[in-house]
């Protein structure tokens, strides 16, 4: 009861903060209808004098940042979709990136000399007390280490934790009134959503494990320079304190910039795409907060990337679902797209599929009908989330950060260069890994992992083998009657084949064990 009555009193302050900023159209992104957003105008009151000259996007801003860091971070995703929510709204919601009000350089120093240990002027010789960048949860100051290296100092906001902690207690009650009021909660798992959302907080808020996952993206990418991860200063790093390289290049975050040095953005667009995919595809392990704030160009025009707070994995069946859904998609073999899902389990077998290809091809033809240039994976996704409701496919939670990734490199890219054709990108990356992954050279991989992991466990069964043969010589071999009868049967009849089948046995194990261990 006291939680229910504590989040009620957070919902009529979410209200409250709305209409101070003139921003309660954003309930209507309920599909409520017209009726709530009235009332709550005439309980909530006036907007305040100054909201009045704003505009919509910028009171939205001001609304979310208000609310606190799980509402800034829904802020900053639409920031990429002009598409979506108009160019003017999104350049407004871009201020909700790394411009946000940074806390006091005091706090900060103090947080670095509690988790390292040691004064300030021990750990760097010099620390730039201005912020560089202030964020949702955490902010960063330049400054030089004592051996003279330029670093990237990343310190959390004090209270962080409380603060989404209680944004997180209010999204897992409402999920869990939806999954027992709402027909179709079931299908979207709000629950388990909450929960994916609650451990990728979980993760962000220890900064080691950021440290980790910029390291592993380092090497993933260390025979190909498109995509660069800043390299990790471990003795300067903590739960709360993360020390990088200092990366030194141009925000993508605006296109005349990069012109203005000379980078082409076409080709900084094709390096972006393509680290993505390939991160997705061939490493399973991707970064997954890709706005423009995050990433920055060279004078070549491979992608310089920070902040690896926020990271998606995905196993090799969800990877191989979503490579030949979109070749599919790509080749418009509609079927297949169909038979992919039934293969993977998504869709109810007793749905029909050619009723589910046929769904998908009213998917697919209007988008294929317009120039390619023009063509959304943002728009394909959402149609397909449409669809699959129809045919009770379950939302598929390990899926929802990698549709919510791409969402946002698309709009990057086009932001760059509104000429991108995305499906130009994807599809050598994913053919390349379809190749490697599913062709003869990686049967034969497989088949040699399969062979490891039995002689692995050689030594186990020899053990189990060498205690039964200890055991029948003290005991004697104990036979049923039924067997006893039957082995008398085989000296009296044709027991042949049954011989035949023995010794074929036998054969074809040691058949099998010569191409497995020579």
């Amino acid at each position: 009861m006291r939680r229910s009555f504590r989040n009620i009193l957070r919902l009529i302050r979410i209200a409250r903060v709305l209409a101070r900023h003139d921003a309660l159209f954003l309930i209507d992104l309920l599909g409520l209808g017209p009726w709530p957003r009235r009332i709550a105008r005439v309980v909530m009151g006036s907007p305040r004098a100054k909201s009045k000259g704003l505009r919509k996007g910028q009171r939205v801003a001001a609304a979310l940042q208000e609310l606190g860091p799980s509402f800034i971070k829904f802020g900053q995703t639409w920031s990429t979709r002009g598409d979506f929510v108009g160019k003017k709204v999104a350049a407004d919601l871009a201020e909700l990136r790394d411009r946000l009000p940074p806390f006091p350089t005091s706090e900060a120093r103090a947080t670095i000399e509690s988790q390292l240990g040691q004064p300030l002027g021990e750990i760097f010789s010099s620390f730039d007390d201005a912020p560089v960048a202030a964020a949702s949860i955490a902010q960063v100051h330049f400054a030089v280490t004592n051996d003279g290296e330029e670093v990237a100092v990343k310190v959390l906001r004090p209270g962080i934790e409380a603060a989404f902690a209680r944004d997180l207690d209010l999204y897992m009650w409402l999920a869990k009134i939806a999954n027992r009021t709402h027909p179709q909660a079931a299908r979207l798992k709000p629950i388990e959503i909450v929960e994916n959302f609650s451990r990728l907080v979980d993760l962000e808020m220890d900064l080691r494990y950021e440290a980790a996952a910029a390291s592993e993206v380092l090497q993933n990418f260390e025979d190909d320079p498109c995509f660069v991860a800043p390299e990790v200063d471990w003795v300067r790093t903590s739960r709360r304190v993360l020390t990088t390289a200092r990366v030194h290049g141009v925000s993508l975050a605006n296109r005349e910039d990069l012109l203005a040095a000379g980078i082409d953005p076409k080709i900084v667009v094709a390096n972006l795409l393509r680290a993505f995919l390939t991160q997705v595809f061939h490493d399973g392990f991707f970064h997954a907060d890709l706005h423009p704030g995050n990433l920055f160009a060279d004078p070549d025009g491979n992608i310089l990337a920070v902040d690896f707070g926020i990271m998606g994995r995905l196993d090799l069946q969800s990877r191989t679902f979503l490579a030949e859904l979109l070749l599919a998609f790509i080749n418009r073999d509609y079927r297949r797209a169909a038979e992919v899902h039934f293969d993977a389990g998504y869709i109810p077998r007793g749905q029909p599929l050619d009723t589910f290809a046929q769904a998908l091809r009213s998917i697919g033809e209007p988008i294929f009908g317009l120039p390619a240039n023009e063509i959304s994976i943002g728009n394909l996704l959402a149609h397909l989330l449409q669809t699959t409701e129809k045919f009770e496919m379950p939302t598929q939670p390990q899926l929802l950060l990698l549709q919510k990734t791409m969402v946002v490199a698309e709009g990057v890219a086009r932001t760059l260069d509104p000429e991108v054709i995305f499906w130009d990108a994807a599809k050598p990356v994913i053919e390349d890994w379809m190749r490697k992954m599913m062709g003869p050279i990686a049967r034969i991989r497989e088949i040699t992992r399969e062979g490891e992991s039995l002689f692995r466990r050689l030594p186990g069964l020899a053990e189990k083998v060498e205690i039964a043969l200890a055991e029948i010589a003290r005991d004697g071999v104990k036979l049923h009657p039924d067997t006893v009868r039957n082995i008398a049967g085989y000296k009296t009849g044709n027991w042949l084949p049954e011989r035949i089948l023995l010794w074929g046995s036998v054969a074809v194990a040691v058949v099998l064990g010569l191409v497995f261990f020579l």
